[in-house]
């Protein structure tokens, strides 16, 4: 159970304060464009990782209550903390990135266009949904974290 939240929880930390500074740290790589699509494409075996995680944390802790208490308590504060992460994820991954994607994908180098173009306009806006989506899941998950340290104490 702790140990699919915390995966989930360091993959994360480490694509927001690792990889993504990483990559597009100047100098590192050609190009800009190249950064995100490593970024883009960790972030989507990220998401892939942190819907296994999920689910396995579910099935580990409604089990644990299930035999710790006799109940599985599937409304307990660490289920539905989970079970909000694991749509958020669910929404970037199949919502907003392939959005992102097809719009990369169609202008080519992002940086390239111009900043009042609506395809440009548009994914910077998908952007900023992911990124707060991402950071509404670090902390939902830390939050999460304490509560099932607080529930196996």
């Amino acid at each position: 159970m702790l140990l699919s939240l915390v995966v989930w929880l360091g993959g994360l930390i480490f694509f927001a304060f690792v990889l993504a500074p990483t990559a597009f740290s100047p100098g590192l790589l050609p190009t800009r464009h190249m950064a995100g699509s490593i970024v883009g494409r960790s972030l989507d075996l990220l998401h892939y990782m942190a819907i296994v995680s999920g689910i396995i944390f579910l099935i580990a802790s409604m089990l644990y209550s299930r035999m710790a208490v006799g109940n599985a308590r599937p409304l307990a504060a660490r289920h539905l903390l989970i079970v909000l992460m694991l749509l958020l994820t669910v929404i970037s991954q199949f919502a907003i990135s392939p959005k992102m994607h097809a719009i990369r994908a169609e202008v080519g180098v992002i940086d390239t266009v111009p900043l009042d173009n609506p395809l440009r306009m548009e994914f910077n806006r998908l952007h900023v949904w992911s990124e707060k989506f991402e950071e509404a899941v670090l902390l939902l998950g830390l939050v999460a974290l304490y509560t099932t340290a607080q529930a196996l104490r």
